[in-house]
């Protein structure tokens, strides 16, 4: 019962960790500008994303731009769109995995592999959490790198920005969730069924009466009906 809970368990926080790494990708809040300087008011700030960016007026107009050329992107920003569509596909298809080797569902019921089918699932859901791990982390190193950078203007910084947090906490769980698919599928023990080669042998009923009736007579009844018809000799 332990076992199936875990299991439970895991598939919820891989499923929250899917959701939000949805939620990352397509945000356009991975870094936003940093208001440093004596003069803190400005009239717009701006926020980017993997897909567009954004000014924030301070009339209250939002505006955003998608980036106009794939091609014309830096080389970094490619590959952390490549990662994120990954780790999205990764998790849509281990959502379908975990569920088939999942014990508390009826798919592949008595199936030896269902074990086997949960870990991957398990596997899967933690391959997607370190692949969403690797874009944000360079998100956070470049935002890092470019605050502290002197060469930089004050309004050519930026800060993390609330998807940066969003996605380290849906990588946390997916990860998380699928060690969790693994661990009681990794322990559980499997049924073998029996082999007709094997030593074990299932014990077969017999009547009572069976037994001495195909058993000789013992030796004291035989040795006192010798007696008996030498007497009569």
């Amino acid at each position: 019962m332990a076992s199936w809970a875990l299991e439970l368990l895991g598939f919820s926080l891989s499923l929250l960790g899917l959701i939000g790494t949805l939620i990352t990708t397509v945000l356009p809040h991975w870094w936003r500008t940093a208001h440093v300087g004596a003069d803190i008011i400005t009239t717009v700030s701006y926020t980017r994303g993997l897909w567009m960016e954004c000014a924030w007026h301070s009339t209250g107009v939002f505006q955003c731009r998608a980036h106009s050329s794939q091609l014309a992107l830096p080389t970094a920003l490619r590959i952390a769109r490549a990662l994120m569509v990954l780790s999205c596909s990764l998790s849509l298809l281990a959502c379908g995995v975990a569920a088939v080797g999942m014990r508390c569902t009826l798919c592949a019921e008595g199936s030896p592999a269902k074990p086997a089918i949960a870990v991957a699932g398990g596997i899967l859901f933690a391959t997607a959490g370190l692949a969403c791990l690797v874009p944000i982390s360079w998100g956070t190193h470049k935002v890092v790198r470019d605050f502290y950078n002197p060469a930089l203007a004050g309004v050519e910084r930026y800060e993390m920005g609330q998807a940066l947090y969003l996605g380290f906490a849906s990588a946390s769980l997916s990860v998380l969730g699928g060690a969790l698919l693994c661990a009681p599928s990794g322990c559980r023990g499997r049924q073998e069924p029996f082999q007709p080669g094997s030593s074990e042998r299932i014990p077969t009923w017999t009547p009572p009466g069976a037994s001495k009736e195909n058993h000789g007579p013992s030796l004291p009844s035989a040795s006192h009906g010798d007696r008996r018809l030498s007497d009569y000799v």
